[in-house]
């Protein structure tokens, strides 16, 4: 088994404990971050997805693995930057005004980190006018995720995406929601550009909004 396939096997396993020495002993061998990144990290992930759609393994497998990914991306960072590998795209994430839950929206921030986005979380009860002064503050983000898991928070949805029209931005970005009571046809209802039902869909639908 090469180095990058030990990687992705440690990801997909959780192992947390051994993903950056793992990192480590593959640059030392001279395997390019890209590689480790796209094989070790990315499809790992995504195999990560699939089985969590089939019901083959549950949350808590894939947030050990959601995990084990981090830190194998913290040793891969400044090696990646010094390459000049660009992120596949800018994403700002959020849990809307007035709700706390974080744990789904972790996952889901997790989850497109590993599919190659950078991801700026900007936290739980986040008001629509920290969204529009993050997007302002990065000119080039493609995507917003917006996050409500309570019935009582899903009209913040509406007022953030209604925000984001007001402030003129709205044109410069994909909006994709998701949480518990969320639905697709609420989606619609509101101009998002799409919803997820999980944190795997989540991944894939980030990277085709770009």
């Amino acid at each position: 088994m090469s180095k990058v396939q030990e990687i992705a096997a440690a990801v997909e396993n959780g192992k947390v404990k051994i993903v950056a020495g793992l990192v480590e002993e593959a640059l030392a061998e001279g395997v390019s971050p890209s590689e480790i990144l796209n094989v070790g990290m990315i499809d790992a992930m995504s195999s990560v997805g699939e089985k969590f759609k089939n019901n083959e393994i549950f949350v808590p497998e894939m947030l050990i693995a959601a995990r084990a990914m981090k830190k194998g991306i913290e040793v891969l960072t400044p090696k990646l930057k010094a390459e000049g590998a660009e992120p596949i795209g800018k994403l700002i994430i959020g849990t809307v005004a007035g709700d706390l839950h974080d744990i789904g929206k972790n996952l889901v921030a997790m989850m497109i980190e590993g599919a190659g986005f950078e991801v700026i979380d900007l936290g739980v009860d986040v008001p629509a006018d920290k969204f529009i002064e993050a997007m302002k503050e990065n000119p080039d983000v493609k995507v917003v995720a917006l996050s409500a898991l309570l019935t009582t928070t899903m009209p913040a949805l509406k007022d953030t995406v209604d925000a984001i029209v007001t402030s003129g931005l709205r044109d410069t970005v994909k909006i994709m929601i998701g949480g518990a009571p969320v639905t697709q046809a609420f989606a619609d209802e509101i101009g998002a550009d799409g919803y997820s039902e999980d944190a795997a869909s989540a991944a894939v639908l980030a990277k085709s909004l770009l």
